[in-house]
């Protein structure tokens, strides 16, 4: 089973993302152990005691940029992938979010099936 840390402090969007998961389609994505950090320091200390697959990362949070966690776990051996979900959209952000050493983009707000869609191919 695959282990998911979301980084979001915003609570209604860790409850959209968990109604996702528990409905989609995708096995890998619906069984996948989700782990819940509303800040920097609190996705530090998941990554710290818990293997992670995918890290869905909210760029913009209370303790700082979530650019910084993507920046440290860049060159990490066996790093989770590392997927930026934010409404900071233009192209520089974008460039920004993928030189921090985001894998993946995904756009804020997103349709349910993209989220289900990106996470399927990285855990599948």
């Amino acid at each position: 089973m695959s282990r998911v840390l979301l980084v979001e402090d915003e609570e209604l969007n860790r409850v959209l993302v968990r109604a996702i998961l528990a409905r989609a389609d995708a096995p890998a994505v619906r069984d996948a152990d989700l782990l819940e950090a509303g800040s920097l320091a609190d996705a530090r200390s998941a990554l710290a005691g818990h293997d992670v697959d995918l890290v869905l990362l909210d760029v913009n949070l209370p303790d700082g940029n979530g650019l910084e966690l993507a920046a440290e776990l860049r060159d990490e051996p066996g790093r989770p992938t590392v997927i930026a979900l934010t409404a900071s959209v233009l192209p520089h952000e974008r460039a920004a979010a993928i030189e921090a050493g985001c894998d993946a983009f995904l756009d804020k707000p997103y349709a349910a099936a993209d989220l289900v869609q990106i996470l399927a191919s990285r855990l599948g």
